[in-house]
């Protein structure tokens, strides 16, 4: 029986701290592989294409050859629900053992899921921790982006859990043993807006695609430093 991992997001842009955090993942618990779902519609209003951001990740993830492009290419233009997801990668990959890797911010938002009775008790859940604005702790505006400790970290993390017991839901997760990454793909996207560098913040393949297809940038036709 494999270990496989699923790792969700909208990748717009993917950059290193997705890396790190897929392959932290492999390393802790030994996973087969970890399969990269990008999400088909993206919530920013200024987003790259799903070919664009689907794209950028298989150049980001090609020399690692436990990491994989997930072959779900759905053909409407709903939101991917979670249910969805699960249910066709279970189909193509049997008798496998489940993981999802997701950010402690939306762990947080696991009580709300969409069909989280069935979703959640199918899969073991790795939490990565990351700089978070919560509003269940309060903190000053410089601690919102410093990295959670590992005990705020696990006390928010059973927060969710007894949310999602109250609805008779049992959760197994456990905490990915990295340091918080500091990149964001909001950030990268800003800098592009703004002419600046993203050297070092995503890998160079995906920021030679970025340029080639002048993604990001406000003005039709510009280019940023990079």
């Amino acid at each position: 029986m494999g270990q496989v991992a699923i790792l969700g997001g909208t990748f717009d842009p993917v950059h290193w701290g997705h890396l790190l955090i897929a392959q932290a993942a492999l390393s802790q618990l030994n996973l087969t592989q970890v399969i990269w779902v990008p999400d088909r519609l993206s919530p920013h209003k200024q987003a790259c294409s799903y070919e664009h951001r689907r794209l950028m990740v298989e150049q980001a993830i090609r020399d690692n050859p436990n990491f994989i492009l997930s072959p779900l290419e759905t053909v409407d233009a709903k939101p991917n629900y979670a249910l969805k997801t699960l249910t066709e990668l279970q189909d193509t990959y049997s008798n496998c053992q489940w993981y999802w890797i997701i950010g402690i911010d939306a762990f947080q938002t696991l009580p709300q899921w969409y069909c989280r009775e069935a979703v959640i008790p199918a899969c073991d859940w790795l939490v990565a921790p990351r700089p978070i604005v919560t509003t269940r702790v309060h903190f000053t505006k410089s601690e919102r982006t410093q990295p959670l400790p590992d005990s705020q970290s696990s006390w928010l993390c059973q927060q969710v859990a007894q949310q999602l017991a109250s609805q008779d839901i049992s959760i197994r997760w456990q905490l990915l043993q990295m340091p918080a990454v500091g990149i964001s793909s909001t950030l990268i996207r800003q800098y592009c807006r703004q002419h600046r560098s993203i050297r070092y913040l995503v890998p160079e393949s995906v920021r030679a695609y970025i340029t080639d297809h002048n993604l990001y940038l406000e003005g039709v036709g510009s280019s940023s430093q990079v």
